[in-house]
């Protein structure tokens, strides 16, 4: 493969993330990303086309591999420590989600509820069968994650909006990252993904948003979206139970 001469006389090259699905590389100012299924890079670089708020620019694509251009500011936080974002970061962060669910639909759709459910059940029944968490925590979780299960209008959603995806440069959005999850979906679930594990700041992410939103069902997708986390998280290397994380996260709902 050719490396376009962008990314030429660099002195570093920094391993963002790496496991068997996909990796991303960070080379001077420009982001490596390659991934063994190339239909979710499609998803990713049309999804950028048409959100209305701030994404990397796209360098160029070779598959496997997609440049894009890095981002001014810093990751609104990390899950598991204590984030230094202040408040109205955190309600410009729900501001713009608000206006990525305001826009026009993408044409592909997300998962359906029975999907989800299915899968939701299958995960719990894994948890429990190979001791990975006692059962009454998957029990209280699954009953608590039931609330999350119920009709909603699709928006356009971005699927994976960690606080790691959203960048920050003092108050203001200067761009979200990894949109190969984007479909349409339900919003609440990205206000919950957004604010998991940082349960003090929402608040100012819903100020943000500015419109009512029902709190039980943000706190349902948390338990939801964490228990379909573990198992994924331990296959590919990461740790579930480290401080603040999703497991802690789990722990809460007792």
């Amino acid at each position: 493969m050719v490396i376009p001469a962008i990314i030429a006389d660099v002195e570093e090259v920094e391993v963002v993330v790496a496991h068997h699905e996909r990796a991303t590389l960070r080379v001077g100012d420009v982001f490596l990303k390659i991934d063994a299924d190339q239909t979710r890079t499609d998803v990713e670089v049309e999804a950028m086309a048409m959100a209305p708020i701030p994404t990397p620019e796209v360098l160029w694509r070779k598959p496997p591999v997609l440049a894009l251009a890095a981002l001014p500011g810093t990751a609104l936080g990390r899950l598991g420590e204590p984030s230094t974002a202040s408040s109205a970061a955190w309600a410009a962060a729900g501001a713009a989600a608000r206006m990525l669910h305001d826009a026009p639909l993408p044409p592909w759709p997300g998962r359906s509820l029975d999907e989800i459910a299915s899968h939701l059940d299958g995960e719990c029944e894994w948890l429990v069968t190979n001791g990975i968490l006692p059962a009454d925590l998957v029990t209280r979780n699954r009953q608590v994650a039931e609330a999350a299960l119920r009709p909603w209008t699709p928006v356009f959603t971005h699927g994976d909006l960690q606080i790691t995806h959203m960048f920050v440069d003092v108050d203001e959005i200067t761009g979200v990252i990894d949109w190969s999850e984007a479909s349409q979906g339900d919003a609440l679930f990205d206000l919950a993904t957004l604010t998991l594990g940082h349960e003090e700041h929402l608040g100012d992410v819903v100020a943000g948003y500015g419109t009512d939103v029902d709190l039980d069902v943000i706190r349902a997708w948390w338990s939801l979206r964490s228990l379909l986390a573990v198992r994924w998280l331990v296959e590919h290397g990461f740790d579930p139970s480290s401080p603040g994380c999703e497991v802690d996260v789990l722990r809460s709902r007792l």
